[in-house]
């Protein structure tokens, strides 16, 4: 494991983008979330089926949230987050979060642990 980021997400930046945009300006090419608090405008979260739920607000709670970034052969960096929400009318919801459609609504704290798997590697007996 690496250094850990805490930062926030900018009013109506979209969540997982704004996860990307904070490796790219810490330096991390490989991280985790550890830790996050916040709300979202609107949220869209992926199903199964390859169909999604949208969940209108304002003021969708993120309940909880999970996810990782990881480097791609390009350079640049994709989030895969999950989460569970919970709607203006107190209904809960629960799978992926859609990159692109889920703005935040005030502020969203954050807490990344950047990953270095090579070096993991490196410094095992195995590796």
């Amino acid at each position: 494991m690496g250094r850990v980021a805490y930062a926030r997400i900018a009013p109506n930046e979209d969540l997982v983008q704004g996860v990307e945009k904070l490796c790219l300006a810490e330096g991390f090419r490989n991280a985790f979330v550890r830790g996050a608090l916040g709300s979202l405008v609107d949220a869209c979260l992926a199903t199964r089926d390859g169909g999604f739920v949208a969940v209108k607000g304002p003021a969708v709670e993120i309940v909880s949230l999970a996810g990782e970034v990881r480097e791609k052969p390009d350079g640049s960096v994709r989030a895969v987050l999950s989460g569970v929400v919970a709607g203006t009318d107190g209904a809960i919801h629960g799978g992926p979060f859609v990159a692109g459609a889920n703005p935040i609504c005030m502020t969203f704290e954050v807490t990344l642990e950047e990953w270095l798997p090579e070096e993991r590697m490196a410094n095992s007996e195995w590796g």
